[in-house]
């Protein structure tokens, strides 16, 4: 099968209907399966699917809302396709983007190709600038520059796509597992639609949801497979640091002064506790790093190709 389209759906009901007939109108030339997940709906979401939902499709029910990233990857993981294709259910996606975004990866030997939403129609001060902040803080941060990390519309080659890793809430961190897996990544615009139906998920709230994954994900990407290296720096300069204060300390105390109500005396004694137990915990981190590839034979690298040249001759 050449595509599989997966969809995350909550609470979309008056949705379904126009979005199966937009997706069988663009996608008619290309051999593919619609994959809906839903999230948890209260609606009627799920009985209106079953209904419209042509042959070659299949509906994913959970029992109840995990998220869009635990959607995304259950579908990900029935995915069948060569490609796989990931949008969002309230119809602000447009699936005529989808053959000129397969096309475009084709001719360019990308592994993945990322919507950039052109125009925008989301709220400016609740939706647009919130974005445009937190796009840019973690373009600086993660050092992968695309300009719209926010767009759900997608395309992967399947072996990218079932390797992401998709956890918690880290579908707004696409790009950064993309980079991670070392794949071949692009972006290009595709349109956008003002929410016909329902209400978005999404709110001001996810502020502080996306900072605190930003800093697991900024981990993640330079320390992931050497945790020593974070907590073994930092734990030697608060020890060193210490140990040096505490032999000033005692020089002082060798020359007569009274040190036991300095404040330098405490701080002394915290950063070399400090700077054992970060040393520690790096070796900890580094056990469980190890663990975790030993423990189930994964490799901490991705060969794309082998190239012998006994067996081309």
């Amino acid at each position: 099968m050449k595509l599989s389209v997966v969809i995350p759906l909550m609470n979309e009901e008056e949705s379904i209907e126009p979005l199966f007939e937009a997706l069988e109108s663009a996608l008619s030339g290309i051999e593919h399966e619609i994959i809906i997940v839903d999230d948890g709906s209260t609606d009627a979401t799920v009985s209106t699917t079953q209904k419209f939902a042509p042959e070659n499709t299949k509906i994913l029910i959970f029992n109840k809302n995990y998220g869009q990233t635990t959607a995304l990857a259950a579908g990900i993981d029935h995915a069948g396709g060569e490609l796989i294709a990931t949008m969002d259910g309230d119809l602000q996606n447009d699936p005529n983007d989808i053959p000129a975004m397969i096309a475009y990866l084709e001719e360019n030997d990308l592994d993945v190709i990322a919507g950039r939403r052109a125009g925008r129609k989301d709220g400016m001060f609740l939706r647009k600038i919130p974005s445009r902040i937190a796009n840019a803080l973690i373009r600086t941060m993660t050092d992968v520059h695309i300009r719209d990390y926010g767009c759900t519309l997608k395309v992967f080659k399947k072996e990218v796509a079932k390797n992401l890793g998709l956890y918690g809430e880290l579908h707004r961190f696409i790009p950064v597992l993309v980079q991670l897996y070392g794949a071949r990544m692009a972006e290009m615009d595709v349109k956008h639609h003002a929410r016909q139906y329902g209400i978005s998920k999404y709110g001001i709230g996810r502020t502080f949801k996306v900072l605190s994954d930003l800093l697991f994900m900024v981990f993640f990407q330079k320390f992931g497979q050497k945790p020593m290296h974070l907590f073994g720096t930092l734990g030697f300069l608060a020890f060193f640091l210490g140990i040096a204060i505490n032999l000033y300390l005692l020089i002082v105390k060798l020359t007569g002064q009274e040190i036991g109500g300095r404040p330098l005396l405490m701080l002394g004694v915290i950063l070399t506790l400090t700077g054992l137990q970060l040393i520690t915990t790096g070796f900890i981190a580094e056990f469980i790093m190890r663990t975790y590839y030993e423990s189930q034979n994964k490799k901490p690298y991705i060969i794309r190709e082998i190239v012998d040249k006994k067996e081309r001759q």
